[in-house]
């Protein structure tokens, strides 16, 4: 297994993982019997089962930063200036959001609302919205490069259309229609996790795929490295490439 695999194949689980433990979490907070009054900020739990969640929502977001950092080191966003953009914002951005989970455990006692939770949401907030301009980004890299073909392809843009609509109208709603949209979202990132951890690729569909001098280039997917398999013209009839 190469290194380019064992990338693959790690941030593959580890989108699978925390896309899953995400639904979990989601579905947790929206019924778990209230310990505390919805007038506190740790509401549904207490200040302690807040501090637990909110750790564990770190390591969880630096876990979606990585497995959307393999879709971008395996190829799978080409090789352009928006697949790094996107990349790099996406990835950054998830970052943020994960030490932002920390941040937030200074208010677990806090009275809700206040302007300190304010604050807090106010910069959720900010953070949140960055975090689906990234995706977009990268989610048209991932189309334009074709790397995947059918419901893969599009899997990164929907998870950035999704920040936008629905999940934030929705984080202006009830708690509980909340915590159930983030759960579907943290489904798509599952559904990305799957995608990744499919062997190999189809055929490059774009020029830019191709190697200089060639009319046809045959890739065995993000694993196949320096054995990938390339004809000149002059070895095989040209053929219209699909735009």
């Amino acid at each position: 297994m190469n290194e380019t695999s064992s990338l693959r194949r790690a941030g593959g689980w580890a989108l699978l993982l925390a896309g899953l433990t995400g639904v979990a979490c989601g579905f947790f907070l929206a019924y778990v019997p209230p310990a505390v009054t919805d007038d506190r900020f740790s509401y549904p739990l207490t200040a302690d089962g807040y501090v637990a969640i909110q750790v564990f929502f770190f390591v969880h977001h630096l876990a979606l930063a990585w497995g959307l950092l393999a879709v971008w080191r395996t190829g799978y966003a080409g090789r352009g200036v928006l697949a790094v953009m996107g990349a790099v914002a996406s990835v950054g951005s998830m970052v943020l959001l994960a030490g932002q989970e920390l941040v937030a455990i200074s208010a677990r006692d806090a009275a809700y609302p206040s302007p300190e939770t304010d604050t807090i949401e106010g910069v959720y907030g900010v953070l949140s919205m960055f975090n689906g301009f990234a995706l977009i980004l990268l989610g048209i890299a991932v189309a334009r490069a074709r790397r995947w073909q059918g419901w893969p392809r599009f899997v990164v843009l929907a998870l950035g259309i999704f920040v936008f609509v629905p999940l934030t109208p929705a984080l202006f709603g009830p708690f509980v229609l909340a915590r159930l949209t983030i759960g579907a979202w943290m489904l798509i990132f599952a559904l990305l996790g799957v995608a990744l951890l499919r062997p190999g690729r189809p055929e490059p569909t774009s020029p830019s795929d191709l190697l200089p001098g060639t009319t046809e280039s045959v890739d065995h997917g993000p694993d196949a490295g320096p054995s990938a398999v390339t004809r000149s013209a002059e070895d095989q009839p040209l053929r219209r490439l699909p735009y």
